[in-house]
């Protein structure tokens, strides 16, 4: 399945950021070209760019559509990271649009008297929500780094949420899961249902209320959403319904643009999300314990097995080191280090896995979310400008409460703190005291949109998935490196390993008998689960210009389900 990558070292750049766009002899793309979770965010996009907007400005719309025509991955009641290259002077820069814990949040919010973790109370209603950042991100993207007015950007979303979308089978879905949990608010319910039952494929979903927000956003800019009379009606309504927001905590609301990481791997260079992202770190990590191996001639199963010690290493790291750069010292440069690698290297046995209890803290860890929230999208225009976007609300629909005069979801990314330390949250993952809450606070996530490129092609690209976001992202850019196309890079077969649960986690096919065989032999655990992920590629070969959008077919949304605006 994968190659052996032989003298794969890589090095922080320091001083520089290398870009290979700008050397001679390339061809500037042919085409735009986006790739998108829905087809409405995705035609939205190239109507900007026809308009003559460019990849920012078309990242604001694709961003803005997806947060209305899939309000279960994403939404103005979240938060996100945007990726950005600007192609006439190489600049590149990480636009941080994550949430931030309220000014009265405090370590101990969800736990009883007994400092046992209440459940649920993380994940469910007005008090699991952190402070949205997605609406200050469209504005500073559109503002700062777009050519076209905010207004222009944003029609198209505000047209489908005045007008309405068809109801398509993923949405469904995800619709039916949420019934299910049966915490969804009044507004939802009245929204999303047709009183209360689950509404047929084609049937038209209108969100006026939505509409109306996104119209103070076009109009005010950042300030119509964190300093108005809006501002005031949402945090009224999420204080009736038990949350603990003020309106300074949007007043002090801001985005933080960070330098990407950057990152050589074999003849690739790769742009990566720094923290609170916990992605870049995590896969630089574990490129560099590959990279003290040589298995050029290692069969599959062997390569498995040292890609999985290597992750259940870098996600130990990520367990104990990782928070908010702007609260907590994140020693990025030591987790990184050749030393770190050789540190790890040293205990693998490369015929017997590594029982993680031997490696770090011991936990219990039961994930709940297999990897289908959150949604991601990635452009790359004419002018060789680009763009890779990871946003979320959590969990399916979030916290499942919709501001009735607002009109959008509330997140549920306070459970992506730690409830205490070293308690798993819903994707099983674990942290220490780094990422404990704290006011004004972001937490550690997983998104990890991302770069790599060469003198030959580039790819962008991105997935949902919680903490299977590194992994596939990992995968998907070792393959890049291989030889993959785009489709190859969204198709293909995915396993992980996250430290705890001490379980390869794989979706079926991904390995032949042979291979689980000799898996099960070396000491590991295996377990199957259904898909998951929705990949979103980008790339573009530069000797002769051509160009690739690949969505994953896991998660596919036909043209025919939806009628175009």
């Amino acid at each position: 399945m994968f190659k052996s990558i032989t003298n794969c070292k890589y090095f922080i750049i320091i001083s520089c950021i290398i870009s290979w766009s700008s050397f001679a002899g390339n061809v500037s793309p042919n085409d735009p070209a986006i790739a998108s979770a829905h087809p409405l965010a995705t035609q939205a996009g190239y109507d900007i760019l026809k308009q003559g907007g460019n990849a920012f400005d078309a990242a604001v719309a694709v961003s803005s559509v997806l947060s209305v025509v899939e309000p279960y991955s994403s939404g103005l009641g979240g938060g996100g990271f945007f990726l950005l290259h600007r192609e006439s002077d190489q600049f590149q820069i990480f636009v941080d649009a994550r949430e931030k814990a309220p000014g009265k949040a405090d370590a101990d919010m969800y736990l009883d008297e007994f400092k046992n973790v209440i459940p649920r109370v993380s994940l469910d209603g007005t008090l699991a929500a952190g402070i949205p950042g997605l609406a200050a991100g469209l504005t500073h993207v559109s503002e700062k780094y777009g050519v076209l007015p905010l207004d222009q950007v944003l029609a198209p979303a505000i047209a489908l949420a005045e007008n309405g979308f068809p109801v398509y089978e993923r949405f469904i879905t995800a619709l039916k899961v949420a019934i299910a949990i049966d915490v969804m608010s009044p507004k939802f319910i009245e929204n999303f249902t047709l009183e209360g039952e689950i509404p047929e494929v084609g049937t038209l979903i209108k969100q006026p209320e939505l509409a109306n927000t996104l119209r103070v956003i076009a109009s005010q800019g950042h300030d119509g959403f964190y300093n108005s009379e809006l501002t005031e009606t949402i945090v009224t309504e999420s204080n009736e319904s038990g949350s603990i927001w003020t309106t300074n905590d949007f007043k002090n609301y801001e985005i933080v643009e960070r330098e990407p990481l950057q990152v050589k791997f074999s003849d690739y260079q790769l742009t990566l999300a720094p923290p609170p992202s916990s992605g870049g770190t995590t896969i630089a990590t574990i490129l560099n314990i590959l990279s003290e191996y040589n298995y050029r001639d290692m069969n599959t199963a062997e390569f498995v097995h040292l890609i999985t010690e290597a992750m259940r290493r870098a996600y130990k790291d990520r367990s104990e080191f990782l928070g908010d750069p702007d609260f907590v010292v994140v020693p990025v440069l030591k987790l990184i280090s050749k030393n770190n690698a050789i540190k790890h290297s040293s205990s693998i046995n490369l015929d017997r896995a590594t029982p993680s209890k031997q490696i770090g803290k011991s936990f219990e860890a039961n994930p709940k979310e297999k990897g289908t929230e959150t949604t991601h999208f990635s452009i790359l225009d004419q002018d060789g400008n680009r763009v890779s976007t990871t946003q979320t609300i959590n969990t399916w629909f979030g916290s499942g409460y919709m501001l009735p005069s607002a009109g959008f979801i509330l997140n549920n990314e306070m459970d992506d703190f730690s409830a205490k330390a070293f308690a798993p949250n819903r994707y099983g993952l674990v942290h220490g005291e780094a990422n404990s809450k704290a006011p004004n606070k972001r937490m550690v996530s997983s998104m990890s949109p991302t770069f790599i490129e060469s003198k030959d092609d580039l790819a962008i690209l991105g997935t949902p998935g919680g903490a299977k976001i590194i992994t596939m992202v990992l995968l998907s850019l070792i393959s890049w490196t291989e030889g993959a196309d785009a489709d190859a890079m969204t198709s293909g077969r995915r396993f992980h390993h996250q430290y705890l649960p001490d379980e390869i986690h794989h979706e079926k096919d991904a390995f032949g008998e042979d291979v689980i065989d000799s898996l099960v032999s070396k000491g590991h655990s295996l377990k199957e689960i259904g898909d998951y992920g929705n990949m979103q590629v980008v790339t573009y070969k530069k000797s002769d210009g051509s160009v690739k959008a690949s969505s994953d077919p896991r998660a596919l949304i036909e043209n025919s389900e939806i009628d175009f605006y």
